[in-house]
């Protein structure tokens, strides 16, 4: 077995369930067509990672998905809030014997397999690797063994997260990644020619 796990965390590709503050913008339909393009580049750069990988799925284990079942561990979130999902997530890795676990979301374009490579590479050296998004969390979080605390008493989905986040780990060595910008908003989508066309295609 890989002693490397990624976890990716998904939402169920449903209408008027996906990119929701995007939605507002361009409507449910095409919010769901750019979601599933992002779940669709998320799969292709995460299947050339060095690692085991698992998907947790937000509502519902999807069997016939775009998730090859023979190459993706399929598991339910599990837990109150945002945190405590993403704290079982990493607890059942590390139970299972991983050493080195990384999560992603499902909602970010520039990211690449090189990059979550680098970031398992930066955890031979450091506690905790963190990539910053734009809008005040992170994209990326790895850790070689659980730090409950980062997954306690934070407001998820607001700009706080990742200075709480670092606060927590004030006491270990943490590598910062580049800074990137998941895809929440229209404004975050206008740059991208591939995804502005997946938008004008739908209309």
């Amino acid at each position: 077995m890989n002693k490397n796990l990624l976890l990716i965390f998904t939402r169920n590709p449903e209408l008027g369930k996906a990119k929701t503050r995007l939605a507002k913008t361009v409507g449910d339909e095409t919010a769901l067509e750019i979601y599933k393009f992002l779940l669709q580049k998320t799969k292709e750069i995460s299947s050339k990672v060095n690692a085991d990988k698992a998907v947790y799925y937000s509502v519902k284990i999807r069997e016939n998905d775009i998730w090859d079942a023979s190459i993706y561990q399929k598991h339910q979130q599990f837990g109150e809030d945002l945190g405590l999902r993403m704290q079982n997530a990493f607890k059942n890795g590390f139970d299972a014997g991983y050493e080195k676990i990384i999560i992603i979301g499902s909602d970010l374009y520039d990211l690449t397999s090189t990059n979550i490579d680098n970031a398992f590479h930066q955890l031979e050296e450091n506690d905790v690797v963190l990539g910053p998004a734009l809008d005040g969390g992170y994209y990326v979080l790895g850790m070689k063994k659980l730090h409950q605390q980062v997954f306690q008493n934070k407001n998820w989905g607001t700009e706080t997260v990742r200075k709480d986040t670092l606060q927590d780990l004030i006491d270990k060595k943490v590598k910062l990644l580049e800074e990137k910008n998941d895809i929440d908003v229209y404004e975050d989508i206008i740059d991208i020619p591939e995804i502005m066309e997946t938008f004008i295609n739908s209309k």
